[in-house]
């Protein structure tokens, strides 16, 4: 081996976590992962209404939020925006009120319609890559569990925790992809049935509305701690 490598190798080996906390950290992120959230109830939603492959963007578009949570608290500026009250109540104020557009949607136009309807008012990748990460990203208490979550697997001396929290919001997607593509594969198996039970999928589009809405006002009265 290029013993020129070896700086490099040491700096990669730095920044790795043990593996034992790298096993903690994968149990913890697998079972915050199988926990339904907004994301979830979106990329379900999604598949149930328009197939896997739109699902598959949603999806997309809510690991690109997770990077920029993890970004935000590697760097610091979550803990500023949850110190500012108003920047604080912005936030969420915007994350619920999205989430509130979205239950009125899956009411008003929902997953009640042919396949051949599916296809012409699908939405594009972008749309469905945007749809997912301001939901991602509009949430607020997203903010305050990677601030409480990544920081538990580092210390504060460490020289390295910066590329340390990085790489555990990474490591984070990786995790959850499994479980997101089994939740959308599985929701895209069981639309053809649906579809053949209007009554059914019309009350699972009433479903995620309430939840949508639910998850809308947990996120409002989040606190800031």
């Amino acid at each position: 081996m290029d013993l020129s490598l070896y700086p490099a190798i040491e700096r990669i080996m730095d920044f790795l976590p043990s593996i034992a906390t790298l096993l903690a950290f994968t149990a913890a992120g697998l079972l915050l992962a199988l926990t339904p959230g907004p994301d979830m109830t979106l990329s379900i939603s999604r598949a149930l209404a328009q197939g896997r492959r739109p699902a598959l963007f949603v999806v997309l578009g809510t690991s690109l939020g997770v990077v920029c949570h993890t970004l935000l608290v590697a760097f610091g500026i979550s803990a500023l925006i949850t110190a500012s009250p108003t920047a604080f109540f912005i936030l969420k104020t915007g994350g619920a009120a999205y989430l509130l557009w979205l239950a009125i949607q899956a009411i008003r136009f929902g997953s009640n319609f042919k396949v051949d309807k599916i296809e012409q008012t699908a939405s594009s990748p972008l749309a469905n890559i945007s749809i997912g990460f301001w939901v991602n990203i509009l949430n607020p208490k997203v903010i305050i569990f990677f601030m409480t979550f990544l920081p538990q697997f580092v210390t504060a001396g460490d020289p390295n925790v910066t590329a340390k929290l990085i790489f555990f919001g990474i490591y984070f997607i990786v995790i959850g992809m499994p479980v997101n593509l089994i939740v959308v594969l599985a929701a895209d198996w069981l639309s053809g049935w649906l579809q053949s039970n209007p009554k059914v999928l019309r009350g699972i589009d009433y479903t995620f509305a309430g939840v949508f809405s639910i998850f809308a006002a947990k996120i409002f009265f989040t606190q800031a701690k």
